[in-house]
This record gives C-alpha cells, sequence and structure tokens, in this order.
C-alpha cells in the first residue's frame, strides 16, 4: 500500500474496483488503464477508458506496439451520460474478481501508422494511414498486491481540493500477468506476458501537472516495478514507486530518472536510479517504439493549453535481469518545448 501523510490513510475496499458516484465537478473523470507486453514476440500495447459524464463525453484509446514496429492506435470521445460501468467506443472492462480477475475487450477500428510520428498532427496522420478492423481479448490476473487507493482524514471522511487543480481523488496501480488474441484486418497475433493497471477516480484535468515520468516495467512474474517522478505547477515534486520481489511490494523512497532525446523531443534512453530503505536499484531503458500523443483544452478566458504525452515500448534492464513496459513522459507545452525536458529527466 502506498504511504500517506500524518492524519490521512489509505482506503481501499473491493468495491472500489467498480465505479464511483459522480461528483459535481465539471471535470469528474473515473478511468481504468492496462498494459501488457509480451517479451518473447516483442509486442505490447496499452488501454484505457475513461468516463466524463458531466462534460457528456467519455475517452478511449488503444494502441498496440506490433513487433515490426508500426503502431496500431485509435482515440475516440464518444458520449458518456453516466458512470455505471466502464464499456463504451467499443471497449469494455469487465472484473471478475476484485484485486485478482479483469477482462478486458475492444471491437472497433484502429489507425495503422508505418510511421508512428506521423500522430505528431493527428488530423493528417487519421487521414494519410489505413483504418482497420480491430478486435482484441485479453484476461488479467493480479501478481501484486494492490499500490494506492484514496487518501482519506483518519475518521474516513474525504479530503476536499479544488475541483481546478485536481488530478485524481483517488489512484491505485497492480502489476498483472495477461494473455489473448488480437485480430488487425488480417493479422492475428496472440499475446502472453506482463504488464500494469490503474484506476482513478475525481476530477481531473490533464493540465494540472507540469510533467511527469511514469515508467511501469516487467521482468517476470515476480519481479516488476513502477517509478514515478511528478511535479506540479508550484514546482513541487513527488516521486517514488514500489518494486515487487517474492510477492510484497517494497515501496521506493526516491527515484532520479535522466533521460536522452531525438529531435522530435521525445525520450530515446533513460537511466534511473531509485532506492528503498534498504538498497538501490539501477535501471536502464531504452525505447523500441514510440507514439507522440496530446490533449488540449481552452480555458474560459480563450487559452489554450496544449499537453503531451509519448508513450514508449521501451526495454529495461535491472541486476542483470532483462524486461519490458512503458516510458511514458507528460510535458506541458510551453513556448513549443516540453517542459520536463529542461531539468534533463
Amino acid at each position: 500500500m502506498a504511504a500517506a501523510g500524518e492524519g490521512i490513510r489509505i482506503r481501499l475496499e473491493p468495491e472500489d474496483e467498480y465505479t464511483h458516484p459522480i461528483e459535481a465537478a465539471e471535470n469528474f473523470n473515473e478511468s481504468m488503464y492496462f498494459n501488457l507486453f509480451d517479451p518473447e514476440r516483442k509486442l505490447g500495447g496499452w488501454f484505457r477508458l475513461a468516463n466524463r459524464p458531466n462534460e457528456g463525453k467519455g475517452e478511449m484509446s488503444i494502441c498496440l506496439y506490433l513487433p515490426d514496429g508500426r503502431i496500431a492506435f485509435m482515440f475516440k470521445r464518444p458520449e458518456c451520460t453516466n458512470n455505471d460501468a466502464f464499456d463504451n467506443g467499443g471497449m469494455r472492462f469487465e472484473v471478475l474478481e476484485p484485486f485478482k480477475k479483469v477482462r478486458l475487450s475492444y471491437e472497433g477500428s484502429v489507425c495503422l501508422l508505418s510511421n508512428p510520428m506521423d500522430m505528431m498532427d493527428p488530423g493528417k496522420a487519421f487521414k494519410a494511414n489505413p483504418i482497420l478492423k480491430a478486435s482484441l481479448a485479453l484476461d488479467f490476473e493480479g501478481v501484486s498486491p494492490m499500490f494506492g487507493g484514496e487518501p482519506v482524514k483518519e475518521d474516513g471522511s474525504k479530503i476536499e481540493e479544488k475541483a481546478e487543480e485536481a488530478f485524481a481523488r483517488g489512484h491505485y496501480e497492480q502489476h498483472m500477468a495477461g494473455a489473448g488474441v488480437l485480430t488487425l484486418g488480417e493479422e492475428r497475433f496472440e499475446l502472453s506476458g506482463y504488464g500494469l493497471r490503474d484506476h482513478s477516480w475525481g476530477p481531473r484535468y490533464w493540465q494540472n501537472i507540469a510533467w511527469y515520468r511514469w515508467l511501469p516495467m516487467n521482468f517476470g512474474r515476480d519481479f516488476a516495478m513502477m517509478l514515478s517522478v511528478v511535479t506540479r505547477p508550484d514546482g513541487q515534486q513527488r516521486m517514488g514507486g514500489m518494486v515487487l520481489e517474492n510477492g510484497a511490494y517494497t515501496l521506493l523512497k526516491s527515484v532520479s530518472i535522466a533521460s536522452e532525446y531525438n529531435e522530435n523531443d521525445c525520450q530515446t534512453r533513460m537511466r534511473c536510479v531509485a532506492r528503498s530503505e534498504d538498497r538501490e536499484y539501477v535501471v536502464t531503458g531504452e525505447v523500441m517504439s514510440l507514439i507522440p500523443l496530446r490533449n488540449r483544452r481552452t480555458t474560459p478566458d480563450g487559452e489554450t493549453l496544449t499537453t503531451r504525452i509519448t508513450e514508449g515500448m521501451t526495454r529495461y534492464e535491472c541486476d542483470g535481469h532483462v524486461g519490458y513496459g512503458l516510458s511514458e513522459y507528460l510535458d506541458q507545452i510551453v513556448d513549443g518545448a516540453p517542459l520536463g525536458k529542461a531539468t534533463g529527466s
């Protein structure tokens, strides 16, 4: 379980695996996310579904990293007027057993990108690349305890925060094993590997984080990590994560990430140093395939805010082990440049 501050505890119940009551905040969000990487086939992907009922729209994303470097991607904002289930835009998440088993399915279309950097201009990318039918069915099982939950006061009451500054009221993660089948046009792929899932609920604007680095990775069923560095607009920074070993999580006290970038300001390599109470972990990563994505929001004052999120399937090494996972870099774009790059992270 994640650590909490003084006078605060982390609450997580089996019921939190399902959807929560809609809050009054216009930017109320409830989302669930999975990733999965097959170490033998060098195939992977991530999948996200969000309900934003007070905005009348949801968010559906599917991203598949194919062994030959192509990426299949689709993003939709389907109509959403309730928070009854995770089932929209052709994607469905079904909790079969809380904290243990979840099923994912998708029936819809994807844009097949031979050059994933085309997505720097989404409008052009969707017109210039083929749109194919896709079908996906995956079963996930937890291989770790739960990490996180909802911070609440000692008496169990909610902690109030300004909705316009929030990113999530509750959030938890879990390392997973998963397997299933992907059909992409006339191609069929089997997947079997490891990944991570998360679940968030509460008010959220993507622009309420200045920048973050999120590195989930799996080296096998019994060794996995999540490294994170999050920086708020006021400069406050939170770093940490966890290491899964022998079926238990060890919390990380500090994390540093030094990154290398290409001419498009996208991460290519990273060297990470993470410390727990007892030891130090050195992790190196090399991006295998990457897609640049963005989120835009216009403020009530008419200002357009742009958030860039670069999503890279990444090969990691630690303590002689080789594993696979994601390097997700979120940055606000200011004067045409990603904020976090200037720090070297």
